[in-house]
C-alpha cells in the first residue's frame, strides 16, 4: 500500500450553536476542497453540534476536521472539549456507501454511528489541540478561549509519515513548542 500526507489548511474560527470552532481542511488537491462540499459540511454541522452535552460551564470551544477523501467521501469530525477537559466526539460522512451513506454524493452528509474518531490524515490536529487547551485553558493563570482559538496548526501537510517530503530533507517547519509535530 502507497501513503502520501495530504495537505492541511486552517481556516479563521466560527460560532455555531453557541460553540466556538477551530477549523482545518484535509485534502490531496492543492485547490482545496470543492466550495459545494464544504458548503454542504457546514449546513450538516448543526446536526451534529445537536449530540453535545449539556453545558457544563467549560468554556465553549472545540475544533472540526472537515476530509475530502481521494474517492467521493469526504468526512465531517468535531471534537468539543466538555467537563474541563475531555473531547466529545461527532462525525458525519457524504459519499461513503461503507460507512451508511445512501450514495456516493460528497454532499450528501448523514451522522455516523460508529465509534470512529478520525483516520490517519484528521488525527495530527489533536495532538496540537490538546496542548493548545492545556496551553490556554487549564495552564494559564487564567482560561482564555480566545487565545487558545488563535492558536491553530500551521497549514503544511498532515505529518511526516518517514517516507514523505520531511525524510527526504523537506522541512515541512512544523513545530510545537520546538518538537517536530507528526
Amino acid at each position: 500500500m502507497t501513503f502520501a500526507e495530504k495537505l492541511l489548511t486552517t481556516r479563521p474560527p466560527i460560532e455555531l450553536a453557541g460553540r466556538r470552532l477551530k477549523r482545518y481542511h484535509v485534502t490531496a488537491d492543492p485547490a482545496g476542497i470543492e466550495p459545494e462540499v464544504e458548503e454542504a459540511a457546514y449546513r450538516f454541522l448543526p446536526e451534529l453540534l445537536r449530540t453535545l452535552p449539556e453545558p457544563d460551564g467549560t468554556p465553549p470551544g472545540g475544533f472540526l476536521v472537515l476530509h475530502r477523501g481521494g474517492d467521493d467521501g469526504v468526512y465531517l469530525n468535531v471534537y468539543s472539549w466538555v467537563w474541563d477537559n475531555a473531547l466529545h466526539f461527532a462525525g458525519g460522512a457524504a459519499g461513503q456507501p461503507v460507512l451508511g451513506c445512501p450514495d456516493r454524493d460528497p454532499t450528501h452528509f448523514v451522522r455516523l454511528d460508529r465509534s470512529l474518531i478520525g483516520c490517519v490524515w484528521e488525527l495530527p490536529p489533536l495532538d496540537h489541540e490538546r496542548n493548545a487547551w492545556v496551553r490556554h485553558l487549564l495552564d494559564a493563570p487564567a482560561p482564555d478561549l480566545d487565545a487558545y482559538l488563535a492558536d491553530s496548526l500551521p497549514a503544511g501537510t498532515t505529518g511526516w509519515s518517514g517516507t514523505g517530503p520531511s525524510a527526504k530533507g523537506l522541512d515541512t517547519g512544523r513545530s510545537d513548542r520546538g518538537r517536530f509535530v507528526r
